[in-house]
């Protein structure tokens, strides 16, 4: 393999493969990016769907397999990440570093502590990333032209609707673990349903949390639904179109990303990019 250093302190190797998994304008980030979205898609819904009594008793060992196979996927996208970059801390310690490690780690915590490994949920945090292919924030500028606006208007509502579907399917695992089937919380997706009736307001009373901490938890979510309802749509039109003009270059020195498409050289420390 060839270990010749680039202008950048990493090897040419080490720089391809930091272009193709930080990276989105190329044929082969996007490809890298797409695929690692469906993996965790398909990773969560198996935890979802291994919650429910009637599929564990069928399915529960091929649900057992496919957690690991997919951990050890993640495992190796994460320490391909650490690899790839020129100062490795500065990605641990990294918000989406971070939750790349939780994203792994309750499938080993699992093997000492019975229940964690359905925390993998917060693997949906990840979908985040989603941002970084579709690029949303460029379909923003041209929203003055009332058609335009209005077709635009549909990304819109899919970030909305990640970051609800996020927050109840993280909220109603959590509501499982608390309550757990005692207090009537059977499964992850009664969970869920119950995040969703909370967050919208609606609160059907079918079912609710007994315990101090679950009540607390709901009370959060009660707060988080009326701060959603209330979120100013103008802000975040305006914050999306500062970032119209962007692209997907992530600085190997300092990881800053959001860099001008004109843009030679890393905004934040000067690196080249």
């Amino acid at each position: 393999m060839n270990n010749t250093k680039s202008n950048n302190g990493l090897s040419n190797w080490q720089s391809k493969l930091h272009e193709i998994i930080f990276e989105a304008d190329t044929h082969t980030g996007k490809l890298f990016d797409v695929t690692l979205l469906i993996l965790i898609v398909v990773s969560v819904f198996i935890v979802i769907l291994d919650s429910v009594a009637s599929l564990n008793a069928r399915f529960g060992l091929l649900f057992y397999y496919a957690e690991w196979f997919f951990t050890i996927l993640f495992t190796l996208e994460y320490i391909l990440r650490i690899i790839t970059t020129k100062h490795p801390s500065k990605y641990i310690f990294s918000f989406y570093g971070i939750i790349d490690l939780l994203a792994i780690l309750p499938t080993y915590l699992s093997l000492i502590l019975t229940g964690t490994q359905f925390l993998l949920v917060i693997r949906m945090l990840r979908l985040l990333r989603v941002f970084r292919v579709l690029k949303l924030a460029r379909y923003v500028g041209a929203s003055a032209v009332l058609m335009i606006a209005l077709r635009n208007s549909r990304h819109k509502i899919v970030v909305f609707l990640e970051v609800v579907i996020t927050l109840v399917v993280i909220m109603g695992s959590l509501m499982y673990l608390i309550e757990g089937p005692e207090h009537g919380f059977t499964s992850i997706p009664l969970g869920i349903y119950w995040a969703i009736v909370t967050l919208t307001t609606v609160g059907y009373g079918d079912i609710a949390p007994q315990t101090f901490v679950g009540q607390s938890l709901a009370s959060v979510i009660m707060i988080i639904g009326y701060a959603i309802i209330a979120v100013p749509t103008g802000i975040i039109s305006v914050e999306m179109s500062k970032a119209s003009d962007t692209n997907t270059q992530v600085c190997e020195n300092c990881h800053s990303k959001y860099h001008d498409d004109d843009a030679k050289f890393c905004k934040n420390c000067g690196e080249e990019l």
